[in-house]
């Protein structure tokens, strides 16, 4: 079950929009080798605007995945990509349907 989750909130700087959508893609396989990453979804918000949701089973999977590889390249192309820096909110889960 997860208990606690993130929302990141990204704003493409103009015309980088297909990188941010090419970026998003490029991290499934990443999280994909996160065993404590129960759930990750890149997401479109709008024609700029994109997310990330992901859900984890408690507070250490969240932090070992603020700590992996997605969060390094997130972090690393912030200036390239991004409008402004991205916003990450720890949230908690309240409830959640998952395929068992």
């Amino acid at each position: 079950m997860v208990k606690v989750a993130l929302f990141v909130r990204l704003e493409a700087k103009p015309g980088k929009e297909k990188e941010v959508e090419q970026f998003l893609l490029d991290g499934l396989p990443l999280v994909q080798a996160e065993p404590a990453t129960t759930a990750w979804f890149g997401i479109r918000l709008g024609p700029s605007t994109f997310g990330i949701f992901d859900a984890f089973p408690d507070e250490a999977g969240r932090e070992a995945h603020l700590a992996g590889k997605v969060a390094a390249a997130l972090m690393a192309q912030a200036g390239d990509l991004f409008s402004a820096p991205p916003s990450i909110e720890k949230v908690d889960v309240l409830a959640a349907k998952l395929p068992g």
